[in-house]
């Protein structure tokens, strides 16, 4: 789950870009802060409107997007035309995704070995990997317990 350590390196990031707070844009930090994964615009206008905070869909896109701009926020692409976004740790911690191919469910993982494995790649091809993000698409444990 994104930190209030992550809020606070969202405003200093932003207010050292020159750009002010906007009432929009706080609240889609926050929902963004209350997850431990990706959430489409879809599902921040959701919470926004059950939390009596009802904010149009393309307001909820231009904030996601100046969050992307500025490195605060992630965008994971999950399919054709379907993103979701989760915020970006200051100190580097991430995590990959399986998303099911039956119900469309995200699900996020951590794996040590994969990341060691990631290292180990870029030292045998000799390049500098800045970053990266691990996709997986798959049946969820939900989906095959029904299969």
């Amino acid at each position: 789950m994104a930190s209030s350590r992550w809020i606070e390196h969202v405003y200093e990031t932003l207010a050292a870009a020159g750009l002010n707070r906007s009432s929009a844009r706080d609240r889609v930090i926050e929902v963004l802060s209350g997850q431990d994964c990706a959430l489409s615009a879809a599902e921040i206008e959701h919470r926004l409107r059950a939390a009596g905070r009802p904010t149009a869909r393309a307001t909820i896109y231009r904030a996601l997007d100046l969050l992307v701009e500025h490195g605060l926020v992630e965008r994971v692409i999950v399919g054709e035309g379907q993103a979701r976004f989760e915020p970006l740790e200051p100190g580097g911690h991430h995590h990959h995704h399986l998303v099911c191919v039956q119900c469309g469910r995200l699900v996020a993982f951590d794996d040590p070995g994969l990341e060691r494995a990631i290292d180990d790649l870029s030292d045998r091809l000799g390049v500098t990997v800045d970053s990266h993000e691990v996709l997986l698409h798959g049946a969820c444990d939900r989906c095959e317990a029904t299969a």
